[in-house]
């Protein structure tokens, strides 16, 4: 059973480890098709999300680092490893998309007040690949971005890109038709807020888990019930949860019993019980009513 666990954890890493090379890849080339549509059709817009979309591989390419990273056996140094660097990279992927936010309601704003023509039908045809080549990478990563964090970032990146070149189609398409070019930057503000809607939860939980908050999935009140409901457990103080990374949860406590005879077989009841609710990385001092440290110094 241990076995099949494991083979399926390491089948899941390496389905995830191919899908960030894959998406880097993809939008690379992507990136060199815009860039050069762009100058050939004398394009500000292709260009500005060419620009756009080089940062969202660079996005990629941190987000697979801090996948690797994560995999790094701790040391001296960084006992944990270097696991907490997708956390770090989660928070800055977050950031990279509220910029990204800005800078398309900037440029938004600016065609509203200085209108200027574009070539309808070439932007709807870039933007036409660039609705595959994002809507294709996201999909890549929708499965697991519900389990990680930094996963949920590089979704996140990519969806939003699939928002805009959506964006970009339909306004080619509507200007090549009818000539309204105010359309492209109603359609980028449209687009922003939807991406500013979609980031804002990533960005407060990256904040949180960066100031080794308790992880969102997990109630503190809840563990309390859960090791308080053991018979012999009188109470419980210095409770701490916190992330590891950005699937690993790590916590801490004291544990109030009547005698210590039994406190291995107890430490192993409760480690499984927490276990299950999500915490894998658990510390447990055990105290009786006459040694505990529960005013905030131990005896």
């Amino acid at each position: 059973m241990a076995h099949n666990h494991e083979h399926q954890h390491n089948h899941s890493i390496n389905s995830l480890n191919k899908a960030f090379i894959i998406g880097i890849a993809l939008n690379l080339s992507f990136v060199l098709i815009e860039f050069g549509a762009g100058f050939y059709y004398d394009s500000l817009g292709l260009l500005s999300d060419a620009g756009h979309n080089l940062g969202d591989v660079a996005s990629l390419f941190l987000a697979l680092l801090a996948f690797r990273l994560a995999k790094v056996k701790a040391n001296a140094r960084y006992t944990y490893g270097y696991k907490k660097s997708t956390v770090l990279v989660s928070l800055i992927n977050a950031v990279i998309l509220l910029i990204a936010v800005g800078a398309i309601l900037t440029e938004s704003l600016e065609k509203i007040v200085n209108p200027r023509p574009v070539e309808g039908n070439a932007i709807a045809w870039v933007a036409g690949i660039g609705v595959f080549i994002n809507a294709f990478t996201a999909m890549l990563f929708m499965k697991d971005k519900e389990k990680d964090l930094n996963v949920r970032g590089a979704y996140l990146h990519m969806a939003a890109d699939t928002l805009v070149s959506v964006g970009v189609l339909v306004s080619g398409i509507v200007i090549s038709y009818t000539g309204w070019y105010v359309i492209d930057p109603i359609i980028g503000i449209a687009v922003a807020v939807v991406i500013l809607i979609s980031t804002w939860n990533l960005l407060h939980e990256s904040v949180r888990l960066s100031l080794d908050g308790v992880p969102i999935s997990i109630n503190s009140e809840d563990i309390k019930e859960i090791i308080s409901e053991i018979p012999e457990v009188i109470s419980i103080h210095h409770l701490h949860i916190w992330a590891i990374s950005t699937t690993e949860n790590a916590m801490t406590a004291h544990i109030v019993i009547p005698n210590l005879d039994e406190m291995e077989a107890l430490k192993t009841r409760i480690k499984n019980r927490l276990q299950e609710a999500g915490i894998t990385h658990i510390t447990l001092e055990f105290e009786t009513n006459e040694i505990c440290c529960e005013d905030g110094y131990c005896m």
